[in-house]
């Protein structure tokens, strides 16, 4: 069977591996507080080059939109996001269960556009009304999107120009941020980020870790009491020293952008085995997630060899399938897959 389900199916990195059995039989203090999460904190902030940022690390990528989301807002806010984005599709209501309403505006091929967005704001603070509506107070967005797009730099420039006008702070869900900084042709990089955002997250879960992301407050404003705020939230992780040493481990010697350039180099000859069978895209993506159009028919019969993701119907005889490549993914997996095809 040929996995290309999804971006986490695989353990870790074996680096990571090593160095958490390294490290198995060290007493260190709990929740966060250890050495290799405070020495994971201060690499992320020099690749980031932001010596000041607040780093804190969770768990999973539901479970830190849903805090940073939650803590951000006021009672009376909501977050502005895509009709496609994650927080509004794909995470079972996590964001409306904190009392958090999901705002909604245009999507194009997953990205949100600063024009439209900004008529958005516009558009609440014009009504007369407002006082009885939920408040735009945050705008999310991801990158690379559910689509694998990416934005460009002029693309989150304007976004964040909107987000100042307005003072809403701007997140960015990076879940799988190794394979949208690694591909090729892109001119933003996790300093970009850093500058242009107010909270972002790198995530380790899709790209080597067993688990974990790591956020990032960039303008000195992590909300007060944080660790209290997780907690709160039933996700405050005792054995911390988990999430610290994978980090630590991912930022030593580029490891994190290394092994995720795999997944793009892999995915690259992907598209291009899909491209020249004459296969259809259902868009254009730069990163590890490839979408096509295929017969209905074809589904169980690809089924049997290889695990892909459904994605959405097409039409009444076509469906949109992903093929998603890893830090893991094997070369001669991805040839298997094109000549299976």
């Amino acid at each position: 069977m040929l996995y290309f389900e999804n971006d986490y199916s695989e353990g870790a990195h074996p680096k990571i591996l090593e160095a958490l059995t390294k490290t198995n039989y060290e007493s260190l203090s709990g929740y966060g507080s250890d050495e290799y999460c405070e020495r994971a904190k201060e690499k992320i902030k020099k690749a980031c080059g932001c010596n000041d940022a607040e780093v804190y690390f969770l768990v999973g990528g539901t479970q830190t939109n849903q805090i940073v989301i939650d803590t951000m807002l006021q009672p009376y806010e909501g977050v502005v996001a895509t009709a496609t984005g994650h927080v509004n599709v794909h995470e079972a209501g996590a964001i409306e269960f904190t009392g958090h309403k999901v705002l909604t505006v245009p999507e194009h091929d997953g990205k949100m556009h600063a024009e439209e967005l900004k008529n958005f704001i516009e558009t609440f603070y014009n009504d007369e009304a407002h006082e009885h509506m939920v408040f735009p107070g945050m705008v999310y967005i991801s990158h690379p999107t559910e689509y694998g797009t990416l934005y460009t730099k002029e693309e989150l420039i304007k976004i964040s120009d909107v987000c100042k006008q307005f003072e809403i702070p701007l997140f960015l869900d990076g879940a799988r941020l190794g394979y949208g900084v690694m591909a090729k042709d892109t001119d933003i990089d996790i300093k970009t980020i850093a500058k242009y955002c107010d909270v972002f997250y790198i995530g380790g879960t899709k790209v080597g870790a067993l688990c974990g992301e790591a956020v990032v407050f960039t303008k000195n404003n992590m909300p007060k009491h944080f660790t209290t705020r997780v907690k709160q939230h039933g996700a405050l992780l005792a054995k911390g020293r988990l999430l610290g040493i994978q980090f630590d481990t991912l930022f030593t010697d580029n490891l994190y952008f290394e092994i995720a350039k795999n997944a793009i180099d892999t995915a690259e000859v992907l598209k291009k085995g899909l491209a020249d069978k004459g296969y259809k895209f259902y868009l254009d993506s730069p990163t590890n997630q490839q979408f096509i159009v295929l017969e209905n028919d074809k589904l169980e019969r690809l089924a049997k060899d290889v695990r892909y993701s459904f994605w959405e119907k097409y039409d009444d005889t076509h469906t949109v399938i992903r093929f998603a490549t890893s830090w893991a993914t094997k070369m001669g997996d991805v040839e298997a897959l094109i000549d299976l095809l």
